[in-house]
Order: structure tokens, then sequence, then C-alpha cells
């Protein structure tokens, strides 16, 4: 289940957009081998927004293009399908019968930015963004250059095979 709050009124969203992040994050979680029913939310916010809860959750005062919220803990190096594939759950990670991952929270308007910066249009890039937070969600991370090579393949895999290319 995807659970999408649009919190902004910049950007305009259509059925077109939210379907279409949705399967992108449906066929992600597909591609990570997560076979349990699960729950990820995307929200939808501005730059201002964003900035505050980049302050307020990470100490950094400034505007970012998406924050994950990852539910799950993930041993150094580890992701979903090498720790948790085969995994029950007990009911502090469930809502339901579904296993809560975390939230998404996607700045449309710097996505709009960074679409027409990158030169590709603005679909690719809330799509490349979203990719980029699903992995997060799942254990991946870009913190060293080696963990950043790994993510940065799996990312432009998943879009390959969505056909979502750079324009």
């Amino acid at each position: 289940m995807i659970y999408v709050d649009n919190r902004q009124e910049k950007i305009d969203v259509n059925d077109d957009i939210i379907r279409g992040l949705e399967d992108t994050i449906a066929f992600a979680l597909e591609e990570e081998e997560v076979t349990i029913p699960c729950e990820v939310s995307l929200v939808f916010v501005d730059n201002e927004e964003i900035k505050e809860i980049n302050k307020e959750n990470r100490g950094i005062d400034r505007v970012t293009d998406v924050l994950s919220f990852p539910m799950l803990d993930y041993p150094e190096r580890k992701v979903y399908k090498e720790c948790y594939k085969d995994k029950v759950f007990d009911e502090t990670f469930m809502d339901g019968d579904q296993l809560v991952l975390g939230d998404i929270v996607l700045s449309l308007e710097k996505a709009e930015e960074q679409g027409k910066e990158y030169n590709h249009s603005f679909q690719r890039e809330a799509s490349y963004l979203v990719v980029h937070s699903v992995l997060h969600l799942l254990g991946y991370d870009h913190m060293d250059e080696e963990e950043k090579k790994i993510m940065r393949r799996r990312e432009e895999e998943i879009l390959d095979k969505l056909n979502i290319k750079r324009i």
C-alpha cells in the first residue's frame, strides 16, 4: 500500500504523476525482492517545508530534494533482501498485515528545478528521487564511495527496466 499526501501547492499534482510514482515505488520494491505486503508513505512538499524537515531531522539548514525515513534497522552494508527477505516481523513493524517500510518526503519544487538543471523531464527526476528513497528505505546508503556505486547502479537498473530514461 502506498499512501500519498500532497502538502504543497507549487506544483500541480495530477493522477498521472501520482500513478507513475506509485508504480515506480511498487516496481522498485518488487525488484528488491520485497514479497511481504508493505506500506510506504509518499509525502509531497515544497522547498520551504523540506528545508525545515531537513533542519529538524538532520541538522542541515538547506533545501534538499528527497528525505527517507526508514522504519527498519539494517546492519552495516546490508539491505532488505539480505536481512529480512524471509523474516516474519512482530507487530512493532506491522500495520495490520502490512510491513511499514517508512516515509518518503519529496520536494516536487526541487524535483522540477533539478529536472530542468539536468535537462530531463520532471517525471524522470521525480521517479529517480523516489527510487533513490525506496532504496534508502531498504537499507542502501551512499556514505562512502563503494556504497554510492552500488546504490547508483541499482537506481539506474531499476529506472532502465521501467524505461525511464534521461532525455
